[in-house]
């Protein structure tokens, strides 16, 4: 995976019933946008992140990412 600072981040409910999870990139800690990702997730905390195959990427070109979603 690939991502850079200010691209979203969604994680799939693995069970029925487990809600998703969204958080955007605020730091890259791999090479060349490789993981590890510090996230902070909608409900304010902040985690390092390695993702999984159930986690999606949205990336957002520079400056046009929408504060607040």
């Amino acid at each position: 995976m690939q991502a850079k600072v200010g691209d979203e981040l969604t994680v799939m409910g693995r069970r029925q019933g487990d809600e998703e999870r969204h958080g955007e990139i605020i730091e890259v800690h791999g090479e060349n946008g490789a993981p590890p990702y510090l996230v902070r997730w909608r409900d304010g905390s902040e985690s390092v992140f390695f993702p999984s195959s159930d986690t999606v990427v949205q990336h957002h070109p520079a400056g046009t990412r929408t504060r607040g979603r």
